[in-house]
């Protein structure tokens, strides 16, 4: 079974597994075939996780591929420069990107396929053309304003300046070329041919501190999962720089509180999320960033003392109107791809862009569209997300696998930016705190509060009067201005030998078995 946010994608692996190939090489060719269908959530120039279950056991593998940022870039130099802040089409918002490098290092490694099988069907989409559907339409023309700003982005992605409608047909040869070249001569294509020198030539002219070296040197690495209980199973995530930690910091504050008899969309229910979000992200922005640069207490912020100590501090009547205490004791665009195989080898895999359409820096001759992940960082002294060379951001993507019994049993994954972490606990807890079935714990309403600002953005299918009661108590509300976020998950019943999957309606995807 798979389950992606595309049809194409989808309709890929199943493709892949029934030529042999394995749940990883079927996650690898759906997501390339993203990287070209839905150029505006993912892309080769962007980032890559993934958690893998080999034959559905315990024994979790999993993989950071983050990108860093140029060997020059410190504080120092971009404020000489006059960099105040990394703006979103900076050139200082491009780390190297990571997914090429993970993609061959976990096919090579897990894979059954070559890397060149698992890379044909995106390229022939590429090549050829794929029709535009309605939700990549919708990305489109959210983002048209910002693209028309870079001339070359602008020539590859719109027609004529303005965003291709649903059912026509986009080519992308440039970019079929540069995966043409990366499936014959593998990842050095990419970090030390021709491709790497024109991303590296192009951000140079706009004023990049990129290299070769800081390419040729790019390299994700394997990472040893972390995990909390809930409800029974244990929830694994890769540590940081991922958000992973927060999303189980989440669900043990959800351990802490009574499970609303009228279900997950009351105004009380509502309530305690938000106001435990508001907590957990302050203490992500606090507390997360490169393990290599400072010294993250994951095991802290995952005891039961620190999530008790956060509840605490929620008044259930009223949201927090002063800068909450998440202090320790003292000592927004995105794919996600589920695939089990017949093996049942689970692959838990997420490839990201940052914002929608990244940077909005494409380079010239390959067509490489760049994420924006430098927006992570920041200029402020002392922060755990300051800019330095070779340092990987904050990163918001966050497969993750649920375990019971010494197996694995459910492959999920959320995306949407900063909604993840507290989109999977929403997921979690409509699924197994509330007795929603996978599909429906994912059709059901979402809202978020913005972890910077506060804003509540809150989907229109809940009642009007318990947004009423949530202004009563002091939240601000907004509606989103797209869907907020999407989802996929397969659970695999290993009683009755049968996979269950859903795709979030939110997106154009579906959940494929056979």
């Amino acid at each position: 079974m798979a389950a992606t946010s595309h049809p194409l994608a989808t309709q890929t692996a199943i493709r892949i597994l029934q030529q042999g190939g394995n749940a990883m090489d079927a996650a690898i060719a759906a997501c390339a075939v993203q990287c070209v269908v839905e150029p505006g959530s993912t892309g080769i120039g962007g980032d890559c996780f993934c958690m893998y279950a080999p034959e559905g056991s315990t024994d979790l593998v999993a993989y950071n591929g983050s990108g860093r940022a140029p060997a020059a870039a410190d504080p120092e130099t971009l404020e000489a420069r006059g960099v105040t802040e990394i703006g979103r089409h900076s050139p200082h918002a491009v780390t190297v990107p990571g997914a090429i490098d993970a993609w061959a290092r976990l096919q090579a490694d897990h894979g059954r396929l070559q890397l060149g099988d698992v890379l044909a069907p995106a390229i022939d989409y590429a090549e050829n053309g794929f029709p535009i559907s309605s939700r990549v339409h919708r990305d489109f023309a959210g983002q048209a304003e910002f693209l028309r700003d870079d001339p070359i982005t602008s020539a590859i992605y719109l027609n004529e300046g303005e965003a291709p409608q649903v059912g026509s047909v986009l080519r992308l040869p440039l970019l079929a070329n540069a995966m043409k070249a990366i499936a014959e001569g593998g990842r050095d294509e990419f970090y030390t041919g021709w491709i790497a020198r024109d991303i590296v030539e192009h951000l140079q002219s706009l004023g990049g501190l990129h290299t070769m070296e800081d390419f040729a040197s790019a390299a994700g690495e394997y990472v040893t999962p972390i995990a909390s209980e809930f409800r029974g199973r244990m929830i694994h995530q890769c540590p940081p720089n991922g958000q992973g930690v927060i999303a189980l910091l989440l669900l043990n504050m959800m351990k802490q509180m009574d499970i609303e008899p009228d279900g997950p969309l009351t105004a009380d229910r509502i309530h305690l999320e938000i106001e435990a979000s508001r907590l957990a992200y302050a203490a992500r922005n606090h507390y997360v960033g490169d393990p290599a640069f400072s010294d993250i207490p994951v095991e802290a912020l995952l005891s039961e003392d620190y999530a008790r100590h956060l509840v605490g501090q929620i008044d259930p009547a009223r949201a927090a109107s002063a800068a909450p205490d998440i202090a320790l004791p003292q000592h927004r665009h995105t794919v996600y791809i589920s695939v089990v195989d017949k093996d049942r080898n689970a692959c838990s895999f997420i490839n990201t862009l940052f914002f929608g359409f990244g940077s909005g820096i494409t380079a010239p001759t390959s067509g490489v569209l760049l994420q924006n992940r430098g927006q992570g960082f920041t200029l402020e002294a002392g922060h755990p997300n300051r800019i330095a060379g070779g340092k990987r951001p904050l990163h918001t993507i966050i497969p993750a696998m649920a375990t019971r019994d010494g197996r694995a049993g459910l492959c999920f994954g959320v995306m949407g930016g900063q909604y993840q972490a507290f989109g999977q606990m929403q997921f979690l807890t409509r699924h197994f705190d509330f007795g929603f079935d996978l599909q429906e714990a994912m059709d059901l309403p979402r809202f978020m509060a913005d972890p910077f600002n506060g804003v509540v953005e809150l989907e229109g299918a809940i009642g009007e009067n318990v947004r009423s009661e949530l202004v009563r108590r002091g939240h601000e509300i907004v509606s989103p201005a797209a869907p907020v976020g999407g989802s996929q998950a397969i659970a695999i019943d290993w009683h009755n030998n049968v996979l269950t999957g859903a795709s979030d309606p939110r997106k154009d995807g579906c959940a494929i078995g056979y």
